[in-house]
């Protein structure tokens, strides 16, 4: 989907405290970006317009949250769906950062000193060309940027079949095991999940959603 270019966006991310416009320069040390960094931190890749974080952020203030997205276009939405969130809450977003960077080449801002204790994959491009498939934030070659600094879980969901379906080779290849799928999210009980504006969109079109939660295996 093309996204059309907004010139107001960029200068009003530069305007907000809580948004990192040179992820590069926190390499080895985003958790000292939180008042609290012992707390736990979770990694939104993708975050789109902020449906998922700005639901998750306000909801667990005893967590830190950073989501990432290419797109300012994007990440501004995200961040007036944030502050539109902890105002109504009476609270101040200082728990949550958000991040300009490209997911296909995060290992220019996060390494081995780096920490997340769990990352969250939702709805992402799937990618459905043979010729773009090394694109797909699941690759094989994706994932083991992701565990180098990933110390607990990541979350994945998806609309999509052939995506999900293929992304079990993925985790395989890149060493991790999958501890729990599901073909249809919603039928399951006791799981966490914030319903954004693309999960509602694609249940109404009658398509089920898939998750999983995957682990690096222990070497």
């Amino acid at each position: 989907m093309r996204i059309r270019h907004k010139p107001w966006a960029k200068p009003e991310l530069e305007a907000c405290p809580f948004y990192i416009a040179d992820p590069q320069s926190q390499k080895g040390s985003w958790v000292n970006l939180f008042e609290h960094p012992e707390r736990p931190l979770y990694v939104e890749l993708g975050c789109g317009k902020g449906g998922f974080i700005s639901q998750a952020a306000p909801q667990n203030p005893d967590i830190n949250f950073i989501a990432m997205d290419i797109k300012n276009e994007m990440l501004v939405l995200a961040k007036r769906k944030l502050e539109s969130a902890y105002e109504a809450i009476g609270m101040q977003p200082d728990n949550v950062r958000i991040a300009i960077q490209n997911i296909e080449r995060l290992e220019l801002a996060w390494d081995e000193n780096d920490r997340a204790d769990r990352i969250y994959i939702n709805f992402c491009n799937p990618w459905p060309k043979s010729k773009h498939k090394k694109r797909r934030l699941t690759h094989t070659r994706q994932l083991i940027n992701y565990k180098k600094f990933l110390k607990g879980e990541l979350w994945f969901k998806t609309d999509d079949d052939e995506l999900f379906e293929e992304s079990f080779e993925y985790f395989e290849q890149a060493g991790f095991l999958i501890k729990f799928k599901t073909y249809d999210l919603h039928s399951e009980s006791g799981i966490e999940n914030y319903v954004t504006e693309h999960e509602k969109m694609f249940t109404e079109e009658g398509k089920k959603i898939k998750f999983l939660i995957a682990v690096p295996r222990e070497e």
